[in-house]
């Protein structure tokens, strides 16, 4: 297998299981953030927006995107299982691709805890970028 490496980045050799749970995590944080959608559609549509055939659509969208993120994150959580932790990966050009800090911060360390926009975050707090 050849290894690509960006110019002027360091090499991070870690374990492949290990980074693969943090991209459970990370899989598993876009669900919960996806789902938190739905009740806000709802509140904002009324109840006249489930007449709508489309809203409908849009509400099963949500639905499907949130389903199939857990499912990536436990397929992914499954075959992991099976892979040995000696098995290194150079993850430093994959994470200078990532351009969200908080993410890119978990998947190089995992040092985040909870989700990344937690429910208890008050309306109208923002984060400058």
């Amino acid at each position: 297998m050849n290894e690509i490496v960006a110019p002027n980045t360091a090499s991070l050799e870690e374990s492949l299981p290990e980074v693969l749970m943090r991209l459970v995590s990370e899989l598993h944080d876009v669900a919960y953030l996806i789902e938190r959608i739905e009740p806000q559609v709802l509140e904002l549509g009324g109840p006249q927006i489930l007449q709508h055939p489309d809203s409908m659509k849009v509400l099963q969208g949500i639905d499907l995107a949130v389903q199939k993120t857990r499912g990536l994150a436990e397929f992914i959580d499954t075959v992991t299982a099976s892979i040995p932790t000696e098995w290194k990966v150079d993850v430093s050009t994959a994470l200078s691709l990532v351009k969200l800090a908080d993410m890119q911060k978990a998947l190089a360390n995992g040092l985040r805890h909870g989700h990344s926009q937690p429910i208890n975050k008050a309306a109208g707090d923002f984060d400058f970028f």
